[in-house]
């Protein structure tokens, strides 16, 4: 069976030293996922576009906008870091989901939707042959270190059961635990936070998740 891609997400990671705990995850991730937040369609704020302008990894940068209009901000993010390969929208943030998702693949990105745990798997039907990938909160967006939302694995078995070829991403209380059961759903996309910068060995912590993974 083909392993699941692990991103840590950086929101979990101490912004003092940032490169340096990319720098510890960036041999054994697959993706490093950048949850930006406006502090307007989700309550915390964290970063923007300059910080991940100046993030330096060998991996590709998985960027997750948690933001209100993000039309409007397409541009900055797309073009911020050579590394950036992946661009996420909420559906619930926008009523031009298929400009966004035109700008972003006019940028040679791969692009996808993200939506929360009580919007609908069938919201994003429409857009499944437009997008590259999905990704399912898991948690309500905002906040870093949530409990995982079991009943949120019908949502990832339908989009997967939709569409067969599409990459499904999951973000939210990822661990050894909850791995397994997502990957059995149909995900293959891992965004784990605090399981892997919790831990003092990042390297093991990815090992262990990415072994939970393989069912």
């Amino acid at each position: 069976m083909k392993s699941s891609i692990i991103a840590p997400s950086i929101l979990s990671a101490d912004f003092g030293k940032l490169n340096e705990e990319i720098a510890s995850v960036d041999n054994h991730a697959d993706l490093i996922h950048c949850d930006v937040m406006d502090g307007c369609f989700v309550p915390n704020i964290t970063f923007g576009n300059e910080v991940i302008k100046n993030i330096k990894c060998s991996k590709p940068l998985d960027v997750h906008l948690m933001i209100a209009r993000p039309e409007k901000h397409i541009e900055a993010f797309a073009k911020c870091n050579e590394m950036v390969e992946m661009i996420s929208f909420h559906l619930e943030a926008t009523r031009k989901a298929e400009e966004i998702i035109k700008e972003i693949r006019g940028f040679g990105l791969k692009a996808g939707i993200a939506i929360k745990p009580r919007t609908p798997a069938k919201k994003i039907f429409p857009f499944l042959k437009k997008i590259d990938f999905v990704l399912v909160m898991t948690v309500e967006p905002g906040f870093g270190g949530q409990k995982f939302i079991a009943k949120m694995i019908p949502k990832i078995e339908e989009i997967r059961k939709k569409a067969p070829e599409i990459d499904i991403e999951v973000d939210g209380g990822i661990n050894e635990q909850t791995a397994p059961l997502a990957v059995k759903a149909g995900a293959n996309i891992l965004v784990s936070g605090s399981a892997i910068f919790a831990q003092k060995d990042r390297e093991e912590a990815i090992s262990r998740i990415k072994t939970a993974a393989e069912i």
